[in-house]
Order: structure tokens, then C-alpha cells, then sequence
């Protein structure tokens, strides 16, 4: 049985933040301070009017995507890992979008010679991590298997679901990464693929599931 990847995409595999920074700017008169806490609170009108509401930054970022996709750029040797760890792992990216941004996704990462299987989910991760684990497992249970993700929730989700799963919190974009804390839930905090790599080999080669 081959280990698993679980991975996320934005800000694991793709730069989003800068991008949805700059479109917000060009196309909203919105300034968007990243880092400064979740997406509605880091955002301000520049006509005064004050913080986005909730709803709105939610439509926001459906405006995003799938439509303003084009712009996000590859995270430096996220590539290069991916294809390492496909010569021994399965690799799956859980992304959190809906579901009619599924094919657009695939799209854009085949676009950077990423060409693994996608899935969509909405909400925590761990029931999805769950559900792969179950998919991708044998006789003898389920893989030993690597999360990685930039948000501390998701962590915390699969550290719940799936406490078996080694869980690496990545955060590509340095910016952000500087006034974010490592996820609690993360058994490590690593923000460089090309360090990455090496640790999440660690694990498969070790053969046994994350302590609990």
C-alpha cells in the first residue's frame, strides 16, 4: 500500500493572498491587510465606510473563483516536491472551494504540471481526510499519510478525524507566514517546500501513523 498526501493548494501550492490583494485594489477600492486577522476584518473600503461584512466578503472571494485564477503564481519548489513524492506516495489536493470550481482548479494546476487527483470540500477537513484515508486503504487499515495546510482549523479538524495522519502547517505566502503562530495541532511548521520535502519523506519511510 502507498503512503498518502493530502495537500492543499492556496498558499501551499499556489501564492492566492498577493493576488486576491491586488485584484482587490485594481477592480475594488478595497485594502486588504494580510495577516491582520481572518479575510472580512483584513479588509477596508477605501471610501471610509469601514470593515467588510461577512456576507460580502464571501462574495468576494466567489469572485475570485474561479474567474481571477489566472493570476495566482506557483509556490517556489512545490512542483519539484510533488513530483518526488510521487515516485512512492498517492497525492491528493483537498481544496477548500465548491465544487463548479473543481475542473477550473485542475485546469490551473495542469497549467504548472500538476496533475494529480483534486477534491473539494467545504468546512473542516478531517471528515475528508477520513473519508480519503478509508478510500486509500487496505486490508491492514488505512496508509500512512502526510496533511499539509496553511490554516490552523483544518489541523485541528483532521487532528480530531484523523488523528493517525502526520500534519504538516505550511504557509507559503512570507508575509503571511510571519503573523501567523504555528497551528497547535500541526506536529510541525515548515514553510519551504524544499525543507518540506525531506520531512514529509521522514514519515513514509517511518511506515507508522502520527501519535495521537
Amino acid at each position: 500500500m502507498k503512503p498518502l498526501l493530502i495537500t492543499d493548494c492556496d498558499e501551499v501550492l499556489l501564492h492566492m493572498v498577493r493576488h486576491f490583494r491586488t485584484w482587490l485594489d485594481e477592480h475594488h477600492d478595497i485594502d486588504f491587510a494580510i495577516g491582520a486577522g481572518d479575510f472580512a476584518t483584513s479588509m477596508r473600503r477605501r471610501d471610509g465606510s469601514g470593515v467588510i461584512p461577512q456576507a460580502e466578503m464571501w462574495s468576494l472571494l466567489g469572485g475570485f473563483f474561479p474567474a481571477e485564477m489566472g493570476r495566482q503564481t506557483l509556490v517556489p519548489h512545490a512542483a519539484e516536491a510533488l513530483q518526488a513524492i510521487a515516485t512512492r506516495a498517492d497525492i491528493v489536493i483537498l481544496t477548500n472551494l465548491l465544487d463548479d470550481c473543481r475542473q477550473p482548479r485542475v485546469a490551473q494546476l495542469a497549467a504548472f504540471g500538476i496533475a494529480h487527483r483534486v477534491v473539494c470540500n467545504q468546512g473542516g477537513k478531517g471528515p475528508a481526510v477520513a473519508a480519503l484515508l478509508a478510500e486509500h486503504g487496505g486490508a491492514d487499515g488505512p496508509p500512512v499519510a502526510v496533511f499539509v495546510d496553511d490554516i490552523a482549523g483544518h489541523h485541528e479538524s483532521v487532528a480530531r478525524d484523523a488523528p493517525g495522519v502526520h500534519r504538516l502547517h505550511l504557509i507559503a505566502d512570507a508575509e503571511l507566514a510571519v503573523a501567523m503562530p504555528p497551528a497547535p495541532f500541526a506536529h510541525a511548521r515548515i514553510d519551504d517546500w524544499r525543507e518540506a520535502l525531506p520531512w514529509i519523506q521522514a514519515r513514509f519511510a517511518g511506515g507508522v501513523p502520527a501519535a495521537a
